[in-house]
This record gives structure tokens, sequence and C-alpha cells, in this order.
């Protein structure tokens, strides 16, 4: 593994615990009976969603930078393919987040937009790996 690769490991599996902390306060929410949390069905939905997101393309990150050394592609396309799904993990829950901050919110706001960029960078990187693998596959059967 690369040293870009590990230093990107070390930095996720530090960042996942405080995913698990938004899920240990997710469960406070329901437990305790939250205003604004248990009352507002979307706000509800679209955080409960964006944690999952956020645990869900951490975890994908990891699998990733097991094979982005491998894949046979140009240093901006393995940069691609190294950074992309973290980035999603990032954006696609702010947008879950973000976009029903106000305990009465009736419908998301604009930066829901966040969540097409950040599935734009996470295609790209999946897309990107799976092309480069595929070519090193074929260099190894020649």
């Amino acid at each position: 593994m690369s040293r870009e690769s590990r230093m990107l490991a070390g930095i996720l599996l530090v960042v996942l615990p405080s995913v698990m902390y938004g899920g240990l306060t997710l469960l406070g929410f329901l437990t305790r009976n939250l205003p604004g949390y248990n009352d507002n069905p979307l706000r509800h939905d679209l955080w409960r969603a964006g944690h999952a997101h956020a645990g869900v393309y951490l975890v994908l990150s990891l699998v990733m930078l097991r094979y982005v050394d491998e894949a046979v592609l140009s240093p901006f396309w393995k940069w691609l393919a190294r950074t992309g799904a973290p980035i999603a993990a990032i954006l696609i829950p702010a947008a879950f987040f973000l976009s029903v901050v106000s305990p009465t919110a009736k419908e998301p706001n604009g930066l829901t937009n966040l969540a097409y960029i950040g599935a734009l960078f996470l295609a790209a990187a999946v897309l990107s790996l799976g092309v480069g693998l595929i070519r090193a596959a074929r260099r190894m059967n020649r």
C-alpha cells in the first residue's frame, strides 16, 4: 500500500468514531424524545439517512484504498479513486443534515445539491477504480 493510501486510511479510521458518535447521538434523540427531531418526520428521516450514508461511504473508502495502488491509472485518476468516496462521505451526509437544520423545516433547502456533487465524486471514483483494475488484470494476462 502506498504512503498516500496508508495515510488516508489512517485518517479515515480516526474519523470513523465520529460517525459512531453520531449514531449514539441519534439514538439519544430517539430515546429522549427530543422536540424538533421526532416531531419532524422529514428531519428525522434525512438525519438518519445522512448518518447511514456517512458510515457506508467511509467503509467503502477503506475497501477501495486496498485496491487503488493495484490499479493501472494515471496519477490524477488514482487521486480521484483514492479520494472520491471520502469526499462523497462528507458531501452527501452534509446535504442531508444541512438541508433541514431548522427543527421546523417543511422541505429541504438548496443545500441538497451537495448530494449531487458528492454522487458525482463517488461515481467517478468507483468507475475509475473499476477501469484501472480491469486494465491491471489485462496486463497480467499478457
